[in-house]
């Protein structure tokens, strides 16, 4: 294809991204939906509110940016073929969603170095991370006074700057998605932010400083998993090399699987008395373990019965934990990126002709990424009520 007509392709793609985000954010913002053919909406957002949600839209796209301009530079700078970004824009006018996809460069030729691999894999991470920091940084120095959570919840003025103990206590809140916590965020609330004007938990989604950066970490968490072609897989094998990765990435990935699916069953589920109850229960035991063995499939192709074994483990090992830690959770969601991570992108790094290893000053960045993917990863980055 014509690189001129590329080049237009992927401005569109960022100018509808940017439309997406900012309708996406006004609707987090203000916490209501807009008017849209075919739906009744009560007090549906305006293009007044379009306008507000670009405080949440330039952070965040300028945060995923970044990160993909550092992949395009640390490319460049080897001499890697590589295309300008490609945005993905989604937004639906129903549900909650943020807006994009994301963002990726499409590499056009083979890595055959460990170091490439290594600076083009760290190079976006870190340059995102630090814009995410100052984001978060100026969120929560600026914060507004709690009259902005009055502007969007009218009703709760009549309860004064203590409406949060009413509020919450007697309003159903069944449905509401609250941000999860990370070690970086915690240090944010807890020693940047004003006391006297830090949201309880329920409105931290509707200011779009602190729900861009908080996205910001939770995808850079993603991003910095140590397994696979992911950016924090291409750190580690930098950093150990293939002989290592290929024994430790796959034990990641069981640890991850394993973590996340902790609580979708529990054992005292199957003592009961009625039998068709009990191997209904059965049955959707039995398709949850397909769905492992589908995630873990690819762990070994040559030996079928490998990814069998891994899914009655991880199974294993999640009733075992939950029998004697009843309260002990995992996140269900991350088991939609394990199918993605195991079955598609794949848990094993490419093989390289040039494996010489990293100089001292890689392998620092090197463990500072991981380092930064302990701040930044959450173990329940969304909680519905």
């Amino acid at each position: 294809m014509n690189i001129k007509r590329i080049h237009i392709i992927q401005l569109l793609l960022f100018i509808a991204t940017l439309i997406t985000t900012s309708l996406s954010g006004a609707e987090w913002m203000f916490g209501r939906p807009f008017d849209l053919p075919f739906f009744k909406i009560e007090n549906p957002l305006g293009w007044e509110h379009f306008w507000q949600g670009f405080q949440f839209s330039i952070p965040f796209l300028g945060i995923l940016t970044v990160h993909e301009f550092g992949h395009y530079f640390a490319a460049k700078k080897h001499k890697v073929r590589v295309t300008l970004p490609f945005y993905i824009p989604l937004w639906l006018g129903f549900g909650q969603t943020i807006g994009t996809l994301g963002a990726f460069i499409r590499i056009k030729e083979f890595i055959r170095s460990r170091q490439k691999y290594f600076d083009i894999g760290i190079a976006g991470p870190l340059a995102g991370f630090v814009v995410a920091v100052g984001v978060l940084w100026y969120g929560f120095a600026n914060l507004p006074t709690l009259d902005y959570i009055f502007k969007i919840h009218p009703e709760y003025k009549k309860f004064g700057m203590g409406f949060a103990r009413v509020v919450y206590a007697n309003q159903n809140m069944s449905g509401n998605i609250l941000l999860g916590d990370n070690l970086l965020f915690s240090f944010f609330k807890n020693y940047v932010a004003d006391p006297t004007r830090l949201p309880p938990p329920q409105e931290i989604i509707h200011y779009p400083l602190l729900l861009a950066g908080y996205l910001a970490l939770f995808f850079t968490s993603l991003n910095l998993i140590p397994i696979g072609q992911l950016d924090g897989g291409h750190v580690l094998y930098g950093l150990i090399g293939g002989k290592k990765f290929r024994i430790v990435a796959p034990i990641l990935f069981f640890i991850f699987i394993t973590y996340a699916g902790l609580g979708v069953y529990h054992p005292e589920e199957f003592a009961i008395a009625n039998d068709e109850i009990f191997w209904q229960k059965v049955g959707y035991l039995g398709l949850y373990i397909l769905f492992l063995q589908i995630c873990f499939s690819r762990i070994s192709e040559s030996n079928p019965l490998t990814s069998w074994m891994l899914a009655l483990l991880s199974v294993t090992v999640q009733l075992g934990i939950s029998l004697v830690f009843p309260q002990a959770e995992g996140y269900s969601g991350f088991l939609v990126f394990g199918f993605l991570l195991g079955r598609i992108l794949g848990v094993y790094h490419p093989p390289t002709d040039d494996a010489k290893p990293l100089n001292l000053t890689r392998q620092i960045l090197g463990w500072i990424s991981l380092i930064i993917f302990v701040l930044c990863f959450s173990p329940k980055p969304f909680v519905v009520l």
